[in-house]
């Protein structure tokens, strides 16, 4: 049954804030015996149009996806310098836990739902295929809601 504010009951994702993607991801590899994944990096400004707390930023990290698991995607985070929940995360809380990621349809209804309940948007932008928006849900919660609207 989907639940009622986001419309899903699945999470597909687990992202995890690191100080070294490439250390980490090493590790991982090896411990579960799956290949490596391309480590990649998010798009500049200009393309993803990312928004920290409502202002643009110019905050890029490095991404790794495993996919390894047949329910859930789990995602290695190392942030650049510029502001960002990323950058936030890892200064407050070190490495961890900092997000579980839903796909979703219709983001901005979600949002308002979650509004209702005292939850603002934290950062948001686009990537290739579709939108992220984070949710300030830590504070109550005590993780990040990722919601992922493909197109």
């Amino acid at each position: 049954m989907a639940n009622e504010v986001l419309g899903t009951d699945v999470v597909v994702q687990i992202g995890i804030i690191v100080k070294d993607i490439e250390k980490v991801v090493e590790e991982y590899a090896k411990i579960f015996g799956v290949e490596k994944p391309e480590i990649t990096i998010t798009d500049m400004y200009e393309k993803a149009h990312t928004e920290y707390k409502d202002e643009p930023t110019n905050a890029r990290a490095k991404l790794a996806f495993f996919r390894n698991f047949k329910n859930i995607e789990i995602e290695f985070i190392e942030p650049d310098e510029n502001p960002s929940t990323w950058r936030e995360f890892l200064e407050t809380h070190g490495e961890g836990i900092h997000h579980l990621g839903f796909s979703i349809k219709g983001t901005n209804q979600v949002i308002e739902r979650f509004k209702m309940q005292g939850i603002d948007v934290a950062q948001n932008g686009d990537y290739e295929g579709g939108r992220y928006t984070y949710l300030e849900s830590f504070g109550k919660l005590k993780f990040i809601i990722e919601l992922l609207e493909n197109f």
